[in-house]
């Protein structure tokens, strides 16, 4: 269930996920504007349509609230750092809190945690090769259990084994490129299991979590050891 957000927002061993509306009023866009660095307003002009242009305002403003809320700082003094494949961290003395995030149209999720974390966001969108993008980026068992399903219900299932991968490999730091090595395992109670990753034996101390923020999405949060959700709705 997304709930309002606590006043006293306090990071343990559990996660906190958010879900945003990327699309906000005008006056919102110009607060979160004002709390972006100098690079991120560089980047941000660099979009050629003004949808995208105003929504990546829009997510990098709230991210850098939302941390700011966890941190005690204002949003425009957070200083980020970026590994070789691009994925953002914190840098200084923050670095104990992490952070990953996702968007897909209009809606954003943001993932913080006090462990490597990562998570996808996809909208559901008509796939008419859907098995045969499954066949050639998911494994052989991965691709039967699509396969098998009735064809009401292959879009979704590929999309909901998708975000599973592709959140674990953000949390890892792997990326895209290692899609091919990760399988996953889909239960009927909506529940999800890691049970191969290629390039590391310790996929068992991993939790990864489905989500549904919204019925036309699918997401899913994957974090280094057990883990207890709780899911805050974003309002500035």
């Amino acid at each position: 269930m997304w709930l309002p957000a606590a006043e006293n927002l306090v990071l343990s061993q559990d996660v906190h996920i958010w879900r945003a509306d990327l699309d906000q009023p005008e006056s919102c866009q110009t607060q979160l504007a004002a709390t972006l660095s100098t690079d991120e307003q560089a980047r941000a002009q660099r979009f050629h349509f003004d949808v995208h242009r105003q929504r990546f305002i829009v997510g990098r403003g709230i991210l850098r609230n939302i941390l700011g809320r966890y941190l005690g700082k204002e949003p425009r003094e957070l200083e980020f750092c970026y590994s070789d494949r691009g994925k953002p961290s914190l840098g200084g003395p923050h670095t104990s809190v992490c952070f990953n995030l996702s968007h897909s149209q209009s809606l954003a999720l943001y993932a913080i945690a006090r462990r490597p974390i990562g998570i996808d966001l996809e909208y559901i969108r008509p796939l008419d090769d859907a098995l045969k993008l499954a066949q050639r980026f998911f494994s052989p068992r991965e691709y039967a259990f699509i396969a098998a399903l009735p064809p009401d219900q292959k879009q979704k299932a590929f999309f909901q084994l998708w975000t599973c991968k592709e959140a674990y490999l953000k949390a890892t730091g792997e990326g895209l490129a290692g899609l091919g090595q990760v399988e996953v395992s889909l239960t009927s109670g909506g529940a999800a299991r890691l049970i191969a990753d290629n390039k590391s034996q310790e996929q068992n101390c991993w939790f990864l979590q489905p989500l549904t923020p919204d019925p036309n999405y699918a997401a899913a949060v994957a974090v280094e050891g057990q883990s207890q959700l709780s899911c805050w709705h974003f309002r500035i």
